[in-house]
């Protein structure tokens, strides 16, 4: 390795501690707003009369709007700043996450989902484009890898956090569900409140980065910038580049995925478990800790190799054989582990893929392709939970759903194989 190579590394590797853990928090509080309606329909579907099909497709129905918005937000953000629009972001859906208490019937929870969805557009997106302003390609699928187990991890917090807030049930007059949505919604606002202070836009803003570092980091980067700038870089190049298409279609096999199994997993280990709520949100946990393990690691690997399309594929692999297999075990145990493999192989499918995804050019034109690869993908958001809900209500079990999803997954792995790198 070379001095200058060295020196790239040590700077990413600063950026990364600098970044990462903030955003990380971020996207854990993102992410429990987004699936804790899995927890709290421990609870809501009883006490509001909700079938499966209607918590499903409520469920689901944040994806549609958050599809619908996200290109529009992810550009907005390009041509504003991720500083003021991240933050944004944040403070609407904090406000409306925890209005969800408010909620008494199946037209209210709908309306108040797709609201959720209008309002996070662009989130995630959105942090992976200001990602690709900070970190050289080379060494991205390590900070998007630590990045999503965010994700994951937002599960292991979140899920004891959430069954014990349930166990509030009651108290000031509020069930515990409606303490969930109030509890979990509000660290939102603060949270948008410290981006405008603490988001350093780009690395010229950086106060944090010496001369010499700053100077290594904006070399890297022109360099790579110089390279995007012969790949489709106005917003129409990149919505009408079939490799963007490509990598959507085999995006839309992960949140299917992630979110038919977040969504429903609290209700999958109340039934297998027949444990109160705050037991279920403990033992909901191990999945996703498991998870947050294989997506570091794979991702790590990735990096070192530099292969990207065979870690996305294997993993789906793995994930689409334990959902199948997951649908003919019993028991608590075996239960557990098949479904921990499941997460581990979805989960791990992510920082390989969006390494392959973030390379489409740059400016405008990248912003756009990548809320595309999302927002395309995200409707497998909508598909999974309904799908779930649908197959549960009509044939009484979460067998046929989860073979489904499996399926799909291991199909959007061998997929990707035909994605040009």
């Amino acid at each position: 390795m070379s001095t200058a190579q060295a020196d790239e590394r040590r700077v990413a590797a600063k950026v990364r501690r600098r970044l990462i853990p903030f955003l990380v928090l971020l996207y854990i509080v993102a992410y429990i707003d987004r699936i804790n309606v899995g927890f709290a329909a421990l609870q809501m579907n009883a006490a509001l009369g909700f079938s499966p099909r209607t918590f499903g497709l409520g469920a689901g129905i944040f994806f549609l709007s958050y599809t619908a918005f996200e290109i529009p937000s992810n550009i907005i953000l390009a041509r504003v700043g991720a500083r003021v629009w991240i933050a944004r972001i944040m403070i609407t859906w904090g406000l409306i996450s925890s209005a969800m208490m408010f909620v008494r019937h199946a037209g209210e929870f709908y309306a108040a989902r797709f609201l959720l969805g209008a309002a996070e557009a662009g989130f995630f997106p959105g942090i992976i484009f200001y990602l690709t302003r900070w970190i050289p390609s080379a060494e991205r699928a390590r900070a998007l890898a630590t990045f999503m187990t965010s994700a994951l991890v937002a599960g292991v917090i979140g899920a004891p956090i959430s069954g014990a807030l349930l166990s509030l049930d009651g108290r000031g007059g509020l069930a515990g569900w409606q303490w969930l949505f109030l509890a979990e919604g509000l660290p939102a606002v603060v949270l948008g409140f410290v981006v405008l202070h603490a988001l350093a836009e780009r690395p010229e803003d950086a106060a944090w980065l010496d001369e010499t570092e700053r100077a290594t980091l904006l070399a890297s980067l022109a360099e790579e910038d110089a390279y995007a700038r012969t790949k489709p870089h106005t917003v129409k190049n990149a919505l009408s580049n079939g490799r963007t298409w490509l990598l959507a279609v085999v995006y839309f096999t992960i949140p299917v995925a992630l979110y038919g199994l977040g969504f429903w997993l609290p209700q999958m280990i109340r039934t297998v478990s027949s444990g109160r709520d705050f037991e279920v949100g403990l033992l909901t946990a191990i999945p996703y800790l498991v998870g947050v393990v294989g997506m570091v690691l794979v991702g790590r690997h990735s990096d070192r190799t530099g292969e990207r399309r065979w870690h996305v594929a294997l993993s789906a692999l793995v994930g689409g054989a334990a959902f199948a297999l997951s649908a003919v075990v019993s028991g608590l145990g075996p239960s557990l582990v098949v479904l921990s493999f499941a997460l581990l192989g979805v989960a791990s499918m992510l920082g390989p893929f969006w390494s392959l995804a973030t390379l489409m050019g740059g400016g405008a034109g990248a912003a756009a392709g990548i809320a595309l690869v999302n927002s395309i993908g995200n409707i497998g958001g909508f598909v999974g939970p309904f799908v779930l809900g649908y197959l549960r209500e009509t044939t009484g079990s979460f067998e046929a759903g989860l073979i489904f999803i499996g399926v799909l997954l291991a199909g959007g792995g061998a997929l990707v194989l035909a994605v040009r790198s």
